[in-house]
């Protein structure tokens, strides 16, 4: 799959006959010189003609300030602390809290980017050379309601742009969340099946349409309200398709997020990075101090940024593979095996962060991500392909779905959901298989994250000054199961949309009800503007027609 796709991109970087370049300006490009009629649309052309689009996505997802970083580290899992001595980390920290407003950039930077791709998808389906080829167009209206989907998790209240030509000077006015949310479900329905064996890296698939709408019918009840179970049975139907398409389980946890991800069985979609074509995951680089490159012979800038959370870090069961596939601390050394020192002190990693802020926190504090393959030289993370939908989450989903429906659903009910739990535990308890079995009860109890504020206020060379509460997750409905979910997709921009669809005893959701670090829970269940972001303000100011989210000021 790589080495294809590795040649497609190629094509499309240097098709000097089709004017494409790296820039998402559709405008700059002749597409005059393909004839409509009588022409074979080759995937060379539609590569060269798809650059924007396939560009837009990879700078949505994984580009500096991208949707995976916005929507891990303001989670329970791990954040970007203001890093005392070097200097930054300080803009991240109202995302850790959850003061949002509309001038942070994280959200001026994912609004931008996804419909800089919803743009181009559009312009695209109004050009004549695309228009007449079914495939171009089938794929092109999979990439808009795939970017629609992200822009609606995360605003709600959305401009829904369907591809019209417009006159000049036109903008466009929000729709309802009930309008977009069924037109992303219509666009999905309407393309279903158009894709026959594709399963080509970085192209859509039959797959990845039939995921999408589980995705739109799992969140229901959590973006428009209500406790609707036929949205279960729904969500069930098309991971059912799925699973009857024959994907499976990788045997090994890590091998979702190698440099090259194409042999996996278990990827459904993903987007493909190449040296020199595609770079752009800057996990290394947010990741590992200067010094700590030395142990995969790194030599790329570092950042010492991010840091896990120790409270989600005790989660982790002893022999549960996954720990160590995803993380590192203690004691550093580098690839030949030698300490590594920062003046004359062995660089060490600890398990605890000290504050978001105050005073923040010194570059070695906190374990480091190693989830994804780092390579030497100045490579990095920068070029490993990047799964967005893999087939363990299939099989949560489902098991989530069980597990919120009253009675079983065609003869399938909570045992079928705890047998798919421990499927895909398997794989990561080699070493302990009988760790691996999960029951209904488990799954259905209290989350055994350690939920509260816990933050050492004292500088380094001061008394320690902890502030700490202890909330636990007791009172998390399906909290065995949202753990689940927590130690196999951790930094896969998964666990924002998570907590907002579970909830607590006491009528909160878990994004916003629960303390982690140095973010503060609410008590006020019918308080739920957080579940959104608030409308850039860059993009309110360029659309007079726009009104901000409820909750935030205008």
């Amino acid at each position: 799959m790589k080495t294809t796709f590795k040649t497609i991109i190629a094509s499309a970087v240097g098709a000097s006959m089709l004017g494409i370049s790296a820039c998402t300006d559709l405008d700059e490009t002749t597409y005059d010189v393909i004839a409509a009629e009588d022409y074979e649309f080759t995937d060379a052309d539609r590569a060269a003609m798809f650059y924007p689009v396939y560009n837009s996505l990879r700078d949505f997802i994984w580009g500096w300030f991208g949707f995976t970083d916005l929507a891990d580290m303001a989670s329970d899992l791990w954040c970007v602390p203001y890093r005392i001595g070097i200097g930054w980390g300080d803009l991240y920290v109202p995302t850790h809290k959850h003061t949002f407003h509309s001038q942070i950039g994280f959200f001026s930077t994912a609004w931008s980017r996804a419909y800089a791709g919803v743009n181009s998808c559009n312009k695209l389906l109004n050009d004549e050379s695309i228009a007449s080829s079914e495939s171009a167009v089938a794929e092109l209206r999979g990439y808009r309601a795939l970017y629609y989907y992200f822009l609606f998790d995360l605003f709600r209240n959305i401009p829904l742009d369907k591809g019209e030509l417009h006159d000049a000077g036109w903008l466009p006015e929000q729709a309802t969340p009930q309008e977009t949310f069924d037109y992303i479900v219509s666009e999905l329905k309407a393309i279903e099946g158009a894709f026959g064996d594709q399963k080509e890296l970085g192209r859509m698939n039959n797959a990845t349409i039939n995921m999408l709408l589980a995705k739109m019918y799992l969140n229901h009840n959590a973006w428009l309200g209500g406790d609707d179970e036929s949205y279960y049975k729904l969500c069930i139907d098309e991971l059912n398709k799925i699973i009857a398409m024959g994907y499976q389980l990788s045997p090994n946890y890590k091998d979702n997020f190698r440099e090259s991800i194409a042999a996996s069985p278990e990827v459904i979609f993903g987007i493909p990075y190449e040296e020199k074509y595609a770079g752009g995951n800057y996990y290394a680089n947010l990741w590992m101090c200067n010094a700590g490159r030395a142990t995969w012979g790194f030599n790329g800038w570092a950042t010492s940024g991010g840091g896990a959370h120790p409270q989600f870090i005790e989660t982790y069961d002893a022999d549960d593979q996954r720990y160590v596939d995803c993380w590192i601390s203690g004691p550093q050394y580098d690839k030949d095996g030698l300490p590594i020192y920062i003046d004359g002190i062995q660089l060490n990693y600890t398990h605890e962060l000290r504050s978001i802020d105050n005073p923040g926190c010194y570059e070695q504090e906190g374990e480091r991500l190693v989830k994804y393959e780092i390579l030497g030289g100045d490579k990095g993370t920068s070029y490993d392909d990047q799964v967005i939908f893999r087939y363990a989450d299939v099989l949560l989903m489902k098991a989530e779905c069980l597990l919120r429906i009253s009675g079983a659903y065609n003869g399938e009910g909570e045992a079928l959901a705890a047998e798919l739990v421990t499927q895909v535990r398997q794989r990561n308890f080699k070493t302990a298989p009988g760790k691996a079995l999960r029951t209904v009860a488990q799954l259905r109890g209290g989350s055994c994250y350690d939920y509260g504020h816990r933050e050492n206020r004292a500088e380094i060379d001061q008394p320690d000054n902890w502030i700490i509460t202890h909330e636990g997750g007791d009172d998390i409905i399906l909290g065995g199961l949202l753990d689940e979910l927590a130690w196999e997709f951790v930094a896969e921009g998964h666990r924002r949309q998570d907590l907002v669809r579970f909830m607590m005893t006491n009528g909160c959701n878990v994004w916003n009800g629960k303390s982690w670090f140095c973010k503060d829970g609410m008590s006020d269940p019918n308080d739920r503007h957080y579940d959104v972001f608030p409308i850039p303000k860059d993009a309110m100011d360029g659309n007079p027609k726009l009104v901000q989210n409820p909750g935030y000021a205008s």
